[in-house]
């Protein structure tokens, strides 16, 4: 087994989800390069950010190049599959032959694609490679994936057969075709890693100098000191931890949510500030403490039942997405996916409620003093079964809330606004049946009254459906 295949081999199909998912995001990102292009060639606006046409042009280049890397990796994956599929299969339908066991009708048939396959898998994995004789463990070509991840400067060994293709030949004949800045450069003896670092080099430059005169430019205005982190908390990807940051353009609020576990463990603190420093905003840190009248499964004893916030974040201006884990003292320890509105936090009650900081000290120092919101689970809430839900993401606009689990392998996706769309299909429902019941009602006063059912009873179900029809159409 060569070198390619240390650590494991990759599995293919997994690997190619992967790659379509770097292709979508090679795609926005040379987008985003093309419009910082755009902004560069605009001198008299963006010429004091330090953005160089040069410099993101090699940046677009590069980005190509991958784009090239990665689809040159998902033909070889299609390929090796292909070869692999038919070699088995062929060589299963040998063995059966001579141990002379019946060979299923559906393994006996070979079209001559399928025969190129084998034959193309046998030149690819055992065949000798005299020129590799020099390079210790790399005499015949195992594996053809594994080759693309290696993080090394070392070229591939064995780079894609280009021999007889009619466009690569024609753009390597081309003299005129090689400097054209339409076309993205190939390096057909590099790894997708080399080629990827390499684009994030150059983006890197690119960006030094818009970094530097963007952070120059950039001053600190207030410092609040929260609370220290403790130590359990380094092992967590930051892209999950709390505090979660919010503006609200609206009203021009900064929001922060954060919880001081070592103070606190039920309690969400939300802090806001006014985005104009010299203003004050009321209630500028209040703490929430979740409690909730339930009497079902996610709570075996009646009562009161208190919770801790495990992740928050804001679903919109009015609404907070949280994660919450029933108190340790009860059984179940159910996680449960709750919305909470600002409005049952931002009450008349607690408008009267004032912190006064001490700048001297940490707010964690201070916590003692905040003052608490208690709010009840009353009506917005989800238990999340079989699941150790851990983190949230929420996107308000698409009205979607995405759970992940602690140990980041289980994900759920949830619509938040679905009830709306059941009242509303309710409210229709009932109207429908209000208007079938007027209908029947007409009709047995018809058939109740023969005489009077051709001058009186007649129009007015023809009113009731015309009435009805408009009211659909409006």
């Amino acid at each position: 087994e060569g070198p390619s295949c240390r650590g494991g081999r990759p599995r293919p199909g997994r690997l190619r989800i992967s790659l379509s998912c770097f292709n979508s995001g090679s795609e926005a990102l040379l987008y985003h390069l093309s419009e910082l292009k755009g902004m560069a060639l605009w001198k008299q606006k963006y010429e004091s950010l330090g953005l160089d046409v040069t410099g993101i042009e090699e940046a677009i280049t590069a980005v190509g190049s991958f784009i090239l890397k990665a689809n040159e990796l998902l033909q070889v994956i299609d390929s090796s599959m292909k070869n692999f599929k038919a070699f088995f299969r062929w060589l299963y339908v040998a063995m059966l032959r001579m141990s002379e066991d019946h060979v299923p009708p559906e393994l006996n048939k070979m079209t001559q694609k399928d025969i190129t396959f084998v034959a193309d898998f046998l030149t690819e994995h055992f065949n000798e490679a005299p020129e590799l004789y020099n390079r210790k463990g790399k005499y015949f070509n195992v594996e053809r994936v594994g080759q693309y991840l290696k993080d090394e400067d070392d070229d591939l060994v064995s780079p894609p057969n280009t021999e007889g293709n009619q466009w690569f030949n024609f753009l390597q004949n081309g003299s005129h075709l090689k400097e054209s800045p339409l076309l993205f450069p190939y390096y057909p003896q590099k790894s997708l890693h080399f080629v990827k670092r390499r684009m994030e080099g150059v983006i890197d430059q690119c960006l030094q100098k818009p970094a530097d005169v963007i952070g120059k430019s950039i001053h600190q205005a207030v410092c609040v000191p929260l609370y220290k982190a403790p130590r359990s908390e380094d092992s967590t990807p930051q892209l999950f931890k709390l505090p979660f940051l919010w503006n609200d353009k609206t009203s021009n609020l900064h929001y922060v949510l954060f919880t001081m576990l070592e103070n606190s463990v039920s309690k969400i603190y939300i802090l806001r500030r006014h985005t104009d420093i010299s203003r004050s905003a009321n209630n500028g840190i209040i703490a929430v403490d979740f409690v909730s009248f339930l009497n079902n499964n996610t709570s075996e004893s009646s009562g009161v039942s208190f919770y801790s916030c495990l992740d928050a974040h804001f679903y919109d201006n009015e609404t907070i997405t949280v994660v919450l884990a029933e108190n340790p003292k009860q059984e179940g320890k159910e996680r449960i996916l709750a919305q909470l509105p600002l409005s049952s936090v931002y009450t008349k009650e607690t408008q009267e409620l004032e912190f006064s900081w001490n700048s001297g000290q940490r707010l964690d120092e201070q916590a003692d003093d905040i003052p608490t919101c208690t709010v009840s689970i009353e009506n917005q809430w989800r238990v999340l079964e079989n699941m150790k839900a851990q983190y949230v993401a929420v996107n308000g606009i698409r009205k979607v809330s995405c759970v992940l689990s602690s140990n980041f392998r289980h994900v759920r996706v949830f619509e938040m606004d679905v009830e709306d769309d059941g009242e509303a299909e309710e409210e229709e429902e009932d109207e429908t049946a209000q208007y079938a019941g007027v209908e029947q009602e007409e009709l047995d006063r018809s058939l109740d009254n023969p005489d009077n059912s051709v001058c009186v009873g007649a129009p007015q179900p023809t009113d009731a459906t015309e009435e009805h029809e408009s009211n659909l159409e409006t």
